[in-house]
């Protein structure tokens, strides 16, 4: 088992160096401020859902922004487990999100391209993270994302389903 130091505290890795966790938790950070910003969009929709989809999808976005709560958690403590602190104020999160709040009020159906186009970034986002935790053997991080990743794509069968 390897020993760190980093700021004169020493955190211990099962079989990996600062150096080969750096660029995991670079994508993992990005996923972390990601995820913020669509929990705190979801929390919107879901507040602000009208018209005559409004219980069906308050419900799905209920759904999307305890999903999206889970795994903020995960992947934080995920970081932590490398030994970095997950220090996000929202000045941070905001500059480092790829997802943006939307300017306007958007209808339930906006909302659903928007719930999609989030998608996209959250998936890139995670195959960031899986290509960087296997170029590292680190099976974990890649197990986490994938199990994101099926969720994700089941998600978005549903929601690309309810567009047509």
């Amino acid at each position: 088992m390897e020993t760190v130091s980093s700021k004169n505290k020493t955190f211990k890795k099962l079989g990996f160096t600062y150096l080969e966790t750096a660029e995991i938790v670079v994508t993992l950070n990005t996923l972390l401020a990601n995820y913020q910003v669509f929990y705190n969009k979801m929390r919107n929709f879901h507040w602000n859902i009208e018209g005559p989809e409004f219980f069906e999808l308050h419900e799905e976005f209920e759904n999307e922004y305890n999903t999206a709560k889970e795994n903020i958690d995960i992947v934080a403590e995920r970081i932590r487990a490398f030994g970095v602190k997950t220090k996000f104020p929202l000045k941070k999160t905001l500059e480092l999100s790829q997802i943006k709040e939307p300017t306007k009020e958007l209808t339930a159906i906006e909302m659903v391209r928007e719930v999609l186009k989030d998608y996209e970034t959250l998936h890139n986002n995670m195959l960031d993270g899986v290509n960087a935790a296997l170029d590292s053997g680190d099976v974990v991080t890649e197990q986490i994302l994938t199990d994101f990743l099926t969720h994700l794509e089941k998600r978005n069968w549903m929601f690309t389903s309810y567009l047509k």
